[in-house]
């Protein structure tokens, strides 16, 4: 993993580590930092006005147990993120939260839902923009993610780790 975190900073891929291979993918496209960005200051509001001690996180360094992820959003435990260097160790971690877009599809649903899983992180959710923006609010039972699927037009009605209630459709494209 050190190797990894010592790599040059690469301004066109996201550079993970899953089970000592990397996994390169390309940053984001428009769409996706839209709904990244405009999902991350919603849970910022909804944090602060119910004063959970979290920080909203884009695209930060998680070590889990096989490797080294980078979800589009975490939210974090205030004083690890407050401590926090290159990297956030899962514990720490309340919620990961994944955009999927087609070439990261299969890899967001599957293979990261399952390694946050491993680590114990509460709450995974994934973000779905197309054919229609739709997200899917997983909650940690057994080993693994039990999702419930809010679609454009439905609100999510959130009350872990704070309250936070949004459409989907909030996060396209106006």
């Amino acid at each position: 993993m050190d190797d990894v975190l010592a790599l040059p900073e690469d301004t066109h891929n996201r550079i993970e580590l899953v089970g000592g291979a990397l996994l390169m993918r390309p940053n984001p496209g428009v769409p996706h930092q839209r709904a990244s960005l405009r999902l991350a200051m919603l849970l910022m509001d909804a944090a602060d006005s119910a004063q959970a001690p979290v920080e909203v996180l884009e695209a930060v360094n998680v070590v889990v147990p096989d490797g080294l992820l980078i979800p589009d959003i975490a939210v974090i435990n205030a004083d690890a993120a407050s401590a926090a260097g290159l990297t956030i160790d899962a514990h720490d971690v309340l919620i990961a939260i994944e955009i999927a877009s087609p070439s990261t599809r299969v890899t967001d649903r599957k293979m990261k839902a399952a390694l946050y899983a491993a680590a114990g992180i509460a709450h995974c959710w994934r973000l779905e923009l197309e054919p229609a923006p739709r997200l899917y609010l997983g909650h940690l039972e057994n080993g693994g993610y039990v999702d419930r699927l809010v679609q454009a037009g439905e609100t999510t009605a959130v009350t872990e780790p704070f309250p936070l209630d949004i459409d989907p459709a909030r996060l396209v494209r106006r």
